[in-house]
């Protein structure tokens, strides 16, 4: 990012005192405050003059007004109310920032962007990673990359081989290729979290590498794999799925996928040849 345009830090305890609030835990607020940070998010996302942006939690502004010196159109959602007054004064300078209050999860993206291939930029709870990336590869209107500032360990956990994989990084790896390009240390945030963060970015394919039309199956089939992760995937299918034990052996079989095998250590595409044939013994 040009040096002339990175803004001066934002005094982030002073605002909150000066507007009586405090960060709400319930909404996971932890404001990135650090500027190298917020340059590096910034850096990270490789945001061209002529890209529109989509953040999600725009908080007091810190990410926003780096993210309007960089972008042609940042569209600012935030979920909180009370920090609303916060952000149209820290905002009042970037006349290219257009700020709304509502849950991400509640708002069409098709109302929010013009046409799909915009990025979004988000400092989220962790919890919520996965829905949001659902709701907005689901939409009409799509993103064409997403980054993301989460815990260090779920960026690891998202992140993951083959082997080693968990139902949130399925339900990632299936949209798009994930890469951890930054980590920033609790202390950059106020109040500092507990554990240290970390930037992830995807870069998202043009389809999902699940059919469209088989996506509902795959995340049925994935959360009943993961649903007793202990067990054999005969029988954490079989107790996830309308069919019994030995219906799931045969099924994996038929895959070439040993019934002993746990969830975690099938690949995507072993994931993708499941549901398929798990649709095809339904007809």
């Amino acid at each position: 990012m040009d040096p002339a345009l990175i803004p001066a830090p934002l005094n982030v305890p002073n605002l909150l005192r000066l507007h009586h609030l405090s960060p709400r835990k319930s909404l996971g607020q932890n404001f990135l405050v650090d500027n190298h940070a917020l340059e590096n998010v910034v850096n990270s996302a490789g945001i061209e003059p002529n890209d529109q942006v989509l953040e999600i939690g725009a908080g007091l502004g810190s990410l926003t007004r780096f993210l309007a010196r960089a972008a042609q159109r940042v569209v600012a959602v935030e979920i909180d109310q009370h920090l609303l007054p916060v952000l149209k004064d820290v905002l009042s300078p970037e006349n290219n920032v257009e700020l709304i209050h509502g849950d991400i999860l509640k708002l069409n993206p098709v109302e929010l962007m013009q046409s799909s291939g915009y990025q979004v930029v988000a400092n989220i709870p962790y919890y919520i990673t996965s829905a949001i990336i659902r709701h907005l590869l689901e939409a009409e209107v799509k993103p064409s990359r997403l980054v993301l500032t989460i815990q260090k360990e779920v960026a690891q956990r998202i992140c993951a081989p083959a082997g080693d994989l968990s139902l949130l990084a399925l339900s990632v790896q299936v949209y798009g290729d994930p890469t951890i390009v930054a980590k920033i240390p609790a202390g950059a945030f106020y109040p500092p979290p507990n554990v240290d963060s970390a930037v992830i970015r995807v870069d998202l394919f043009p389809q999902p590498i699940i059919p469209i039309e088989q996506l509902e199956t795959f995340f049925l089939m994935a959360k009943a794999g993961f649903g007793q992760k202990r067990k054999m995937l005969r029988k954490s299918l079989s107790g996830g799925l309308p069919i019994d034990s030995k219906q799931a052996e045969q099924l994996l079989m038929s895959c070439e996928i040993d019934p002993t095998r746990r969830a975690e250590t099938l690949t995507l595409y072993e994931w993708k040849t499941l549901t398929q044939a798990y649709l095809d013994s339904q007809v």
